[in-house]
């Protein structure tokens, strides 16, 4: 292990942190004083998606970001020049009802009202689920919400189903009760949620890049050997009850990696995308191996570095 460095030699950096469990890896490698002991000094900021993340790297309020494949997509289709440096976790979206709706099956989704975040994973899970239900955005009311929007509309009664991220899902169960039924959608859309910095960031500051690797994959080698420490250090950070995450915790698969299965939910994306006309004009399938770059990751540790397919 590297000996902490002192504070004059640590190397400055700014993490925009989606502030959810599918962070934990980054929250850990904070709070257990890993990314310090790397040589790092991170600064964080919090947000509610990873879209925002992303943005704010885009727009330089930050130098790494936390998100999904949404944002990804949008900004490899936009041209943005933006290298995605690993991916930390996957989980699968999920569909929370109003049981005043009388939803059981995907197919009594017709008709509903339902809220989606866009330009995030949930628009995409909205869409497939759609289609797994034998419907379109036509037979439905698809409504635009940010995820800690859901709940309160749904408690309103102003929504009939929500599709979003954890902890939402279980955030709604825990304060509505019998009022919350969950929709069965185990397998149908796992989000991932990686690591995207510019560019040209990691051009200037490849030594940063990979100490803030290196400090995730000793945070998940942490995280695995300390499961009930963990759930402790990420319910305090994300403001969760600890038996509220405990109880989705199995949800959440914690790996540092860059293999086949990213790449082929950022292409499931982009093609979803183009079906959709959700592009800028002109936008092709992206050159993925134009965005995937292995080098930090593959330094740090071959065998995390999968990738089969062509990008």
């Amino acid at each position: 292990m590297p000996v902490r460095a002192t504070a004059e030699e640590l190397r400055k950096a700014r993490l925009a942190q989606n502030l959810g469990p599918i962070s934990g890896l980054a929250i850990i490698a904070n709070a257990k004083g890993i990314f310090a002991k790397q040589g790092l000094d991170i600064s964080v900021s919090n947000f509610t998606s990873g879209k925002q993340c992303l943005d704010t790297v885009l727009g330089g309020g930050a130098d790494i970001a936390t998100t999904a494949e949404a944002p990804v997509t949008a900004a490899a289709m936009a041209q943005q020049p933006i290298a995605f440096v690993a991916g930390m976790e996957y989980s699968d979206l999920k569909t929370m009802t109003a049981a005043s709706a009388g939803i059981r099956t995907k197919a009594d989704l017709r008709g509903k009202r339902i809220a989606f975040t866009a330009g995030t994973g949930s628009e995409v899970y909205t869409s497939v689920l759609l289609k797994a239900a034998g419907l379109t955005s036509k037979d439905v009311t698809l409504v635009n919400l940010r995820p800690q929007e859901m709940l309160p509309a749904m408690a309103a009664g102003s929504i009939d189903a929500f599709d979003t991220w954890e902890p939402h899902v279980a955030n709604a169960k825990k304060a509505l009760g019998e009022g919350a039924i969950p929709l069965e959608t185990k397998g149908l859309y796992s989000e991932t949620f990686n690591i995207v910095v510019t560019q040209s960031y990691l051009a200037a500051n490849p030594a940063t890049v990979s100490k803030f690797l290196a400090s995730l994959i000793e945070a998940e080698g942490w995280l695995k050997a300390h499961p009930d420490e963990a759930i402790d250090v990420i319910a305090a950070a994300t403001g969760m009850k600890r038996d509220e995450l405990a109880a989705i915790w199995p949800d959440y698969i914690y790996h540092v990696r860059l293999d086949d299965r990213i790449l082929a939910t950022l292409k499931t994306h982009a093609a979803w995308r183009l079906e959709t006309g959700n592009h800028p004009p002109g936008a092709s399938m992206p050159d993925f191996s134009k965005v995937l770059v292995t080098a930090p990751l593959k330094a740090l540790d071959p065998a995390r570095v999968t990738l089969e397919a062509r990008p």
